[in-house]
């Protein structure tokens, strides 16, 4: 992975923004990687201190063009929170807290030796990884811990209580979770997703996030249709109590008009009436 090809004194150096590796070999690892990077870049939007991405080249050796590596997803704290074309840990300051390869037959040997030494190397707290067609890993996720120099598998997933294997990313504060297919949902079978433990929402991913705003929109839409329809209620009750109040006052003046003409009639003398 890690070629001496540098330049010269005095030469300018140009940093490549593309490795000429497909972003993923199959929907199967596509997928999972367009999830996990645009569902942690909404969960972090918040934070200008944490950058999120995904398959873009990371530079690690100032000055060495090959020395680079393209995480399939990666998080870093403490940098900001912006667009890059190419990501350089000498001038960011720091390397990646999280990185997560999701493994297929092409990467799963390059992701078990060469990277796995290279995050180490790095000093990448935590590595991940995630098979999602249950061909390569058993189970089909793996963290690593960086312990006194060295990565540890710490802790097995544990059976959540919905069936999905549940793993605690301390890096990110939240739960990685493998879920298992559901014949109600278009859920594949090993799906990852992400789980904030403290609220037990889910991060979701794009479609999801644009149905929840679809259906928020439609039932703000119910709401103001209900409120239209609440507020001609109102003014029709509004009518008619005015056209009550008007009716009592009407009968009020011609009751109040009898009982005059009443006392009249009993004030006048009786040799009036003969």
């Amino acid at each position: 992975m890690l070629q001496e090809r540098r330049n010269g004194p005095g030469e300018e150096i140009e940093y490549p923004t593309e490795d000429g590796e497909p972003l993923a070999e199959a929907d199967f690892q596509a997928i999972p990687l367009m999830y996990a990077v645009s569902g942690l870049r909404d969960h972090f939007l918040d934070r200008p201190d944490v950058y999120v991405s995904g398959n873009l080249l990371l530079y690690y050796e100032e000055g060495n063009v090959d020395a680079s590596v393209a995480p399939d997803v990666f998080v870093v704290f403490g940098v900001p929170n912006h667009l890059r074309p190419i990501y350089k840990v000498w001038e960011e300051g720091k390397s990646p807290d999280f990185v997560m390869e999701i493994t297929s037959s092409h990467t799963r040997d390059e992701d078990e030796g060469p990277k796995r030494e290279l995050y180490r190397s790095l000093g990448v707290p935590e590595y991940w990884q995630y098979d999602p067609t249950g061909d390569y890993l058993e189970p089909r996720l793996r963290r690593l811990s960086l312990v006194r120099g060295e990565y540890e598998e710490l802790a097995e997933p544990r059976m959540g209580a919905d069936g999905a294997l549940v793993m605690y990313s301390a890096a990110l504060g939240l739960e990685v979770r493998i879920k298992e297919r559901d014949a109600s949902s278009r859920s594949l079978d090993g799906e990852l997703r992400f789980r904030d433990p403290e609220t037990g929402r889910y991060i979701l991913s794009y479609t999801e996030s644009r149905e929840a705003c679809q259906r928020a929109r439609q039932e703000r839409q119910r709401a103001e249709r209900d409120w239209q329809r609440a507020e001609l209620a109102r003014q029709r009750a509004e009518r008619e109590w005015q056209e009550w109040q008007q009716a009592k006052q009407a009968r009020q003046a011609a009751e109040a008009r009898v009982a005059e003409l009443e006392a009249l009639l009993r004030r006048r003398p009786d040799n009036e009436n003969r």
